[in-house]
Order: C-alpha cells, then structure tokens, then sequence
C-alpha cells in the first residue's frame, strides 16, 4: 500500500484542539469508496476528506481540485468544516488557485471559497429544502430537548445536503443547558440557534445534534448547519448581515463562525483552521 500525505486539520478555531478535527488525505487517487469509507471510520472521527484531481467537467469550470466526504456511515455531498479544512490543507500543501478564489469540486457542485484576514470561507450552497417545518416535527423536537413548544421561537428546514432541522430558542443560555433525549430525536438532523446577550464576543450560540452509531450525536462546530442557518436567519430578518456564531461550548471547544453577506448576496460562511498532525498514512 502505497504511503499517502496526511494532515489532521482543527477548524473553526485559532486554538489547537479547540474546534472540529478533520482527517485530509491528499492523494486519493485509486481508492475505492469503500476503501475511503473504511478509513474514516477508522479514525473515529467525524468526517474524513479525500483529495482527487478534479473532474474534467469540473476543471472547464475552473475548479482547482476535487474532494470527496466521509463521515462513519455515508459520503456527504457537501459538508462545511471538510470543506474549509481541505482547502486549508491543500494550500498548506502547496496547492495553487487558478484564479483569486479556490474553488472546490464536491457531490454538492462546485464551491467558492475566499482568503480573507487568515481565515477561509465558502460561499453558502443553495438549500435544497427550505420554509417551515411540520408542526409534528416541531413538537417532537420540543420534547427531545426537553423544553415547551412555547420556547421554540422560530423554525425551518435548513436542508443544504445534511438534512438539518433548525429551531430558533430565546437565549443562548437554554441552547448551553438542553439536555437531548436521543431516543426521542432518533434519525433527526438538529440544529439549534439562540442569540446571546448584548456585549458578548459572539452574537449567536448554536448546536448540532445528529444520529450516529451509538446514539444522538453532537458536533462541535458545523459548517454545513451554520451556512444553512444564516441563509434561514437573514432571509427572515433575525439577524444582522454580519455576525459570529460560537459553537461546541458545552464539549469544551471554542469554535467561531464569521458569516457575512456582501453586496451581491452571497453569504460566506468563514473561520480559522490549524493544523495539528501532519504525516503520511499507508493506505
């Protein structure tokens, strides 16, 4: 087997093991799906990456590499904290943009991803599903966090690929203190997001709940569900056209997402990443 440039990239954080790890392997080339499918779950984490070269459809439209996204379980068509790692990997690599932005082949399309102040950020992908959820759904959810359908302010798909159910609380402190039941919430994606207190670091605290292999899972800092969530909160007017939501602060991280919309109406979903572990892997 051949040995394969690796990296173990924290994204969402300036701090060293302080956000969402991601496992990138460079050179996937000749791996079967099965093979990458079995790798990620080898390393118990959330998602793995794999770089290819980018198709010939996708390199005519300018795409600078191809990734494909693994998490135990199933291939994501799009995932955003794989997406910003890989490209900070890729980089770090000695990758070369074609142009002044990156631009990343994916299950999803194709993704443009920006450099700005030391931090990476993608341009949020359309929805896929959007508008209210079901009341049902909405009920069910109240009672898996174990809060009043009353303390469910606000409520919609945010479906970008991962199926993410969001659900708006009134503060930032009930988001801290749920308590999941996942028997209740079972093969439900879950995002919640409440806004903080005026004068905090951060204008939103948001949580990512999904099933896994043992149960209701919680991720510490999520692309995918930030990006749909500030497509959800800025189209209904709940939030300002620039803000940073922090993420994975029961679970002792520290992650932060920068979300801005610019002048055309992009929303760029954006952090920092570091990398931790850096090597080869036979495979």
């Amino acid at each position: 087997m051949p040995n394969r440039p690796y990296k173990q990239v924290d994204v969402f954080t300036e701090t060293p093991y302080r956000g969402n790890p991601l496992g990138v392997v460079l050179d996937g080339q000749g791996l079967s799906a099965a093979e990458m499918q079995h790798f990620t779950q080898w390393t118990n984490l959330s998602e793995c990456t794999f770089v290819l070269p980018p198709s010939p459809e996708g390199k005519a439209q300018g795409a600078d590499y191809r990734v494909r996204i693994f998490c135990p379980g199933r291939e994501l068509p799009f995932a955003g904290h794989p997406t910003l790692g890989t490209c900070h990997a890729w980089l770090e690599a000695g990758g070369q943009a074609q142009g002044n932005e990156v631009i990343q082949e994916c299950g999803a399309g194709l993704i443009r991803i920006r450099r700005n102040s030391g931090r990476l950020a993608f341009a949020a992908p359309p929805l896929q599903r959007s508008g209210p959820l079901d009341e049902a759904d909405v009920q069910r959810i109240a009672q898996g966090l174990g809060i009043a359908r009353e303390g469910i302010l606000h409520h919609a798909w945010c479906d970008n690929g991962p199926q993410w159910m969001g659900v708006m609380l009134r503060d930032a402190e009930t988001v801290r203190t749920i308590r999941p039941d996942g028997q209740l919430l079972a093969g439900l994606d879950i995002g919640v997001v409440a806004p903080q207190t005026e004068g905090q670091e951060t204008q939103f605290e948001v949580r990512a709940f999904f099933p896994g292999n043992s149960g209701l899972c919680e991720d510490p800092v999520t692309g995918s569900l930030n990006a749909a969530i500030a497509q959800w909160l800025l189209g209904a007017g709940l939030a300002p056209e620039q803000y940073v939501a922090a993420q994975g602060t029961q679970m002792e991280r520290q992650g932060r997402v920068h979300v801005q919309r610019d002048s055309s109406g992009a929303i760029w979903v954006g952090g920092a990443s570091v990398t931790c572990i850096q090597g080869e892997v036979c495979l």
